[in-house]
C-alpha cells in the first residue's frame, strides 16, 4: 500500500497532497491533526484522509515498523500553529525532515541550472542594476544563488536596496534582458555587503534553523526540547529535508547542535541581525488576533555585520 504524507500546515506544503492523492488514489494519505484553511477537499484532497498520530509511540506497527515518527506542534499565537513530522526510515539510516531544517551552501542546486527557466532566474537575480547585461557563468550563477537564497529566508535582506520608482520604471522599457522575468524589469539592487551577508547565513553550508521557523519555536520552547530529544534518540547519519540541500551528513548530536538556542535560552542566531530586522520588526506589528506570544528567549538577533 502506497502512502502519502502531509508533515506540515504551511499551505505551500497542503497545496501538493491533493495533487499526490489524485495522481495516486489507491495510496493512503495522512495529514497532521491541525490543518486549517480551506476545506481539504478544494484543494483535491480525497474524502478519506488519516490523521497522523501524534508518533510512532503511540502507534505501533505503523508501516510494519520500518519508520519511527513525531509530530512537533508549536502554537505561535491564538490564531495560528506549526506543525512538523519528523520521520526516521531505519533501514537506511535516514531522517526525513519539512521544515525544521536547513542548509544551503554557495553552489546553486542542480534543478536551478537543469532547467532554462531556473537558470534565467539566476542571471535576473545577478545583476547589479536594470540596464545590466549578464552573460551566464558558473559566477553570475553563484551570484543570482546568494541573492535567491537570502531573499527566500529573510524576505527583505539587509544588503537588498528598493531602487527609486523613477530609476527602475524609466529603465524597464530598455532592458537588455527582456527574456527573464518580468520582461528583465528589476526595481531593486544590492550592496557590496551581500557576500557578506550571504557566508553568515550559509556558514559553509552548515545546518540551521531558519530564522521564521527559530521566532515560531521560541514560542514553544518545551514543546520543540521534547521532540528534539526524541529525534536525537535515532540512529540515523543523514538528513533529507524539504528545501536547499540534501541528503546531508548529520547524526543525531549534529541535528540537535542546531538547536542549541533552545538550551541556551536565548533567540540568537549566526545571520546578520541587519537581515533578520524585517522579519522581527514585520512579526513585532502584528495586528493583536495575530501577535505572536512572548517568549522567555526574548526577540530575535543576530550579528551586527556592517551591511547598511
Amino acid at each position: 500500500m502506497n502512502t502519502i504524507i502531509l508533515p506540515s500546515v504551511a499551505p505551500e506544503h497542503k497545496v501538493f497532497a491533493g495533487v499526490f492523492a489524485r495522481r495516486f488514489p489507491r495510496a493512503e494519505l495522512y495529514v497532521t491533526d491541525a490543518q486549517y484553511g480551506f476545506p481539504l477537499p478544494y484543494l483535491g484532497f480525497p474524502r478519506s484522509v488519516r490523521t497522523l498520530p501524534p508518533s510512532s509511540a503511540s502507534s505501533p506497527g505503523l508501516w510494519g515498523g520500518e519508520f519511527e515518527h513525531a509530530v512537533l506542534t508549536a502554537k505561535a499565537s491564538r490564531e495560528s500553529v506549526y506543525q512538523e513530522a519528523a520521520f526516521f526510515h531505519k533501514p537506511s539510516g535516514t531522517l526525513l525532515l519539512c521544515d525544521a531544517l536547513i542548509a544551503t551552501n554557495a553552489e546553486p542546486p542542480s534543478i536551478l541550472t537543469s532547467e532554462p527557466e531556473y537558470r534565467r532566474a539566476l542571471l535576473y537575480h545577478a545583476r547589479d542594476d536594470p540596464l545590466e547585461r549578464v552573460v551566464d557563468s558558473p559566477e553570475v550563477r553563484r551570484k543570482g544563488w546568494e541573492r535567491i537564497a537570502l531573499f527566500a529566508n529573510f524576505f527583505m535582506p539587509g544588503s537588498l536596496v528598493s531602487l527609486p520608482n523613477d530609476v527602475w520604471l524609466s529603465a524597464a522599457p530598455k532592458s537588455p534582458m527582456p527574456e527573464l522575468g518580468w520582461a528583465g524589469v528589476l526595481p531593486f539592487t544590492w550592496r557590496d555587503s551581500t557576500a557578506k551577508a550571504f557566508e553568515r547565513f550559509s556558514a559553509g553550508g552548515r545546518p540551521v534553523v531558519a530564522p521564521i521557523i527559530q521566532i515560531i519555536l521560541s514560542r514553544a520552547p518545551e514543546a520543540t526540547q521534547e521532540w528534539v530529544e526524541t529525534v536525537r534518540s535515532w540512529d540515523f547519519t543523514r538528513v533529507v529535508p524539504a528545501h536547499f540541500d540534501a541528503p546531508l551528513p548529520m547524526k543525531p548530536a549534529d541535528f540537535a547542535t542546531a538547536f542549541d538556542f533552545l538550551k541556551r535560552g536565548v533567540n540568537e542566531v549566526r545571520f546578520c541581525d541587519e537581515d533578520v530586522a524585517f522579519i522581527r520588526e514585520a512579526l513585532d506589528g502584528l495586528p493583536p488576533d495575530l501577535a505572536l506570544f512572548d517568549t522567555k528567549l526574548g526577540p530575535l538577533r543576530g550579528q551586527k555585520c556592517g551591511l547598511l
